[in-house]
């Protein structure tokens, strides 16, 4: 853009009517070159900005071959070496498809960001290349991220390596796809409801949501950002640590970090002991109105597991999550619409980066091409605005005082346990539904197994998902949290686990084509 022209009269009678200033015709007309006066500094700051911004570095990627992309899990294939040495070194990892890589198409899994290409690379992604990865390409994810299945995802749905009939859990659904498959070694996921671990679970790998703020979101698509996260996928604990240590710490450009996160390495902390460590099995995360009995005993099989581990486990009851739904449903809905929606991604009024050419990119097609955004986005959209217009935010407002409430009951429980444990999703992965499903199903397939995960996005707290065994022959996952930057506690007990069972299993076709 070089100029940016006065509003006519109709778009000032617009404005008037938005606002409900009362103005008259006459008042507009006395205001127009008013407005226009002020138009000179949006036209000076984006020549300052264009002055300054960097073009993309030229970086090669492909579609991938069909014949290569059997589960829909690729976007686009790429190989960015990163350095010659580092903790990562030879490892590849696939990127889902919300994080920028500078230079490749990045789609976010919707059609109204078809066509952007970053500038410049996420925080997590120079962190990669720094550590020694080979970024091998965009995994697919759901459309705008917004669902627990991987069947909302442009430009099509995402199939489970245990049953190609299946989905593979959203909304970092080709990154769960990759690692469990091995066509990568590491993948990066998001979590705003369950996203890293809810496809963790049903692909049977680890999947790690750190504590809100330890990993930088910076050059990420924001859905709202006191529930953003991004974290590992991989198919051990140890990757799952190691990649951890080469992603947290502040990066000073993340108004999500509001602390100074002191570095940790992760992978050493998880040659300490654990015997003895306290484990409380939160009686409502287990028996829920979409429960599969056989899931819940697979959980419970866990659970004895660490104890002939040497950890001593015990049921406690937290009533506080039953209710935390309602808590994340209101900042998950009307925080997006104001946030994703309206605020085209990044919304205003807080320091750090935004990214403007994703930002117009986004909302010019959001308005031409949101009768594509997938029947999960619309529900956002429907009733997050629609709550905001009748409440004027106060719905908004009241659960965010209620979250400090929620946070205590999980901290206060954490206080006599070193960890919390529960089913991460309530059942199995489910078919892939026809395209022409009817909503009440779509909706079901799409958001019914959040239950557990969601709360942990709304508290902050780190929960890593962990393979629990399999239920007629698809996975499901045992989920542990921990204190609030206490992810290092997490993660060994997470390997406790993994060593007491021997290693997590493979799908059949990797364990065929690996012979």
């Amino acid at each position: 853009m070089t100029s940016l022209p006065a509003p006519d009269s109709a778009r000032l009678a617009a404005l008037n009517e938005h606002f409900r200033f009362g103005l008259s015709a006459v008042d507009l007309d006395e205001f127009a070159p008013a407005v226009e006066a002020t138009l000179t500094a949006p036209i000076a700051v984006e020549q300052l900005y264009r002055r300054a911004a960097s073009p993309a570095p030229e970086r090669s990627w492909a579609p991938p071959a069909p014949e290569h992309n059997r589960l829909g899990a690729w976007y686009v294939t790429t190989s960015i070496d990163g350095s010659s040495g580092g903790p990562l070194a030879g490892r590849t990892v696939a990127v889902k498809d919300n994080v920028a890589v500078a230079g490749v198409p990045m789609m976010n899994g919707s059609r109204t960001l078809e066509g952007f290409v970053p500038r410049q690379d996420a925080t997590v992604v120079r962190r990669l290349l720094d550590a020694g990865a080979t970024i091998a390409g965009k995994s697919v994810c759901e459309d705008l991220c917004f669902s627990g299945g991987s069947f909302t995802s442009q430009p099509g749905p995402v199939r489970n390596p245990w049953d190609t009939t299946r989905n593979s859990g959203g909304s970092s659904s080709g990154s769960g796809a990759l690692v469990a498959s091995g066509e990568v070694d590491l993948a990066v996921g998001g979590d705003q409801g369950g996203s890293i671990r809810i496809p963790a679970a049903f692909c049977g790998i680890v999947g790690h949501k750190p504590t809100h703020g330890l990993v930088p979101y910076t050059g990420a698509f924001p859905i709202e950002r006191t529930i953003d996260h991004l974290g590992p996928m991989t198919r051990t604990v140890a990757d799952a640590a190691t990649m951890l240590s080469v992603l947290a710490g502040t990066d000073g450009a993340d108004p999500r970090q509001s602390r100074q996160v002191e570095p940790v390495d992760y992978l050493a902390a998880l040659t300490e002991p654990t015997s003895g460590l306290r484990v409380g099995v939160v009686a409502e995360g287990f028996g829920t109105a979409v429960s599969d009995p056989e899931v819940d005993a697979a959980v419970h099989a866990a659970v004895d597991v660490l104890r002939s581990a040497g950890l001593t486990a015990e049921h406690v009851s937290i009533p506080w999550h039953l209710d935390a739904m309602h808590v994340w449903n209101v900042i998950a809905t009307e925080g997006a619409a104001y946030q994703m929606l309206d605020g085209n991604a990044y919304g205003m009024n807080t320091d750090g980066f935004y990214d403007p050419e994703l930002i117009a990119h986004f909302a010019a097609q959001r308005l031409e091409r949101g009768h594509e955004l997938s029947e999960t986005v619309k529900l956002v959209g429907l009733s997050g605005r629609y709550t905001f217009e009748v409440g004027g935010g106060k719905y908004y407002a009241m659960a965010r005082r209620l979250v400090p409430e929620l946070r205590a009951a999980y901290d206060a429980a954490l206080t006599d346990y070193d960890v919390l444990v529960m089913p991460t999703v309530p059942y199995t992965a489910k078919k892939i539904p026809p395209a022409d499903v009817a909503l009440g199903d779509y909706l079901d397939v799409a958001l019914s197994m959040v239950g557990n995960t969601a709360p942990f996005d709304v508290t902050g707290h780190p929960a890593c998902s962990v393979p629990a065994g399999l239920v007629d022959g698809l996975p499901t996952g045992l989920m542990i949290v921990g204190n609030t930057f206490d992810d290092a506690t997490v993660l060994r007990v997470a390997h406790t686990y993994e060593q007491a069972v021997g290693g997590f299993p493979t799908p059949p076709a990797v364990m065929s084509s690996a012979r």
